[in-house]
């Protein structure tokens, strides 16, 4: 499992922050969230673990179970409770393991996720894993272009420098179509962001997904797609820095904030 660390204490306060697992999106890895990390900085413990069939653990078969089981590990090495934020495929597996795993979950910010992954939008993403499949070294040198194209420098490089795992693909997409993150929401009573771009493809079910929390609230990222979220790390940071200050106001019995329905 690939971690990146941030375990100093904060010097005012003399407490380590909360803790944060990010998880990261298909065929990327851990290093993905290198610039959200760097900026926030050493107060919070962190761990970025990689996914089943990803970086470090490229070539094991992915399965969803495997993923939460390295998320809930993750947790577990930070002290057994912990923030999750997921972007992408990270989003759905965050989904599913505070679903799974309650108890262990502080809060979830689950960021382009929110599209059941059946039907017509299953089917589209299920003939491009197939095409992954067939051909996996050419998709990594698009995927890898792609990055480059819609990314600042930073962001493209921290998505690559744990490979990209392309023939991953089909059996990611058809663990993901066959999982319920409406009912992993609904068994999770934690709070929840759920953060899309206004132009996200992934945000077409957003008011599904957030009927289905039990304490959520929906943030659209004006102008940002699916990838472009990345782009702008300052305000990804705060997004992340505010959850974490939310979850730590309602541990100190503060009144807990609201979210917009």
């Amino acid at each position: 499992m690939r971690c990146i660390w941030g375990t100093v204490p904060d010097m005012e306060s003399n407490e380590a922050g909360l803790p944060i697992v990010f998880v990261h999106g298909m065929r990327v890895s851990g290093t993905m969230w290198r610039p959200v990390i760097q900026a926030l900085g050493e107060r919070h413990p962190i761990a970025a673990p990689d996914l089943p069939g990803h970086g470090t653990r490229r070539g094991e078969p992915f399965t969803l179970p495997g993923a939460v089981e390295a998320v809930s590990d993750a947790v577990d090495q930070l002290g057994g409770r912990a923030l999750l934020v997921g972007l992408s495929l990270g989003g759905y597996v965050a989904v599913a393991t505070a679903g799974a795993h309650p108890d262990r979950v502080l809060g979830l910010m689950a960021m382009g996720c929110t599209a059941l992954p059946r039907g017509a939008f299953g089917a589209v993403y299920r003939a491009a894993g197939r095409l992954a499949a067939r051909h996996p070294e050419e998709f990594n040198r698009l995927s890898a272009f792609a990055f480059r194209r819609a990314l600042p420098r930073p962001q493209a490089d921290a998505m690559l420098a744990g490979g990209l795992s392309s023939e991953a693909v089909p059996g990611i997409v058809e663990a993901v179509r066959e999982m319920d993150p409406l009912a992993s929401l609904a068994a999770y009573p934690g709070p929840v962001w759920l953060v899309n771009g206004e132009r996200d493809h992934f945000r077409c079910h957003e008011r599904r997904f957030l009927n289905a929390c039990r304490d959520g609230r929906l943030t659209v990222r004006p102008r940002c797609g699916h990838i472009t979220s990345l782009t702008d790390t300052a305000e990804l940071t705060r997004h992340v820095r505010d959850a974490a200050a939310a979850i730590t106001a309602r541990t100190h019995g503060s009144a807990p904030q609201g979210g917009q329905r």
